[in-house]
């Protein structure tokens, strides 16, 4: 079976990497080269019709930073997270705040979604069967 080719907006990602707001461009210091935990992160990728500022496409967990024109498109983001979770994402939420003066807490609430995310789902117990 021949997998099909889905073509992908790439110069509107370059554009948008290009036009990353200064808290992007610092939370990407930290997720690039798997650098968190040994993940690989991307930024500015689409999914569907949305592209996300960051995806782990393994672990299916996508971190959107939030300035504050969301505030003024609530229903918008609403929709739109909607949409990337039912693609079987995973979706938090920063604001560009939170960047700048809480990097070290943001980095520790996304190593703590990888980590539940990468956890192996434990099987019964066998002991427990026909006592």
């Amino acid at each position: 079976m021949q997998r099909q080719f889905k073509p992908r907006n790439t110069s509107r990602a370059k554009e948008l990497r290009r036009e990353a707001s200064p808290a992007e461009r610092r939370l990407w210091q930290h997720l690039a080269r798997r650098q968190m935990q040994g993940f690989k992160f991307s930024r500015q990728i689409p999914i569907g019709p949305y592209f996300v500022d960051f995806v782990c496409r393994s672990e299916k967990l996508v971190i959107e930073l939030d300035g504050f024109s969301h505030d003024m498109r609530v229903d918008y983001d609403i929709a739109r997270t909607r949409y990337i979770e039912e693609q079987g994402f995973r979706v938090i939420r920063f604001t560009n705040e939170d960047v700048f003066k809480n990097l070290e807490g943001v980095l520790v609430m996304i190593g703590q979604n990888l980590t539940q995310m990468s956890l192996p789902t434990p099987s019964p117990s066998r002991l427990r069967e026909g006592n």
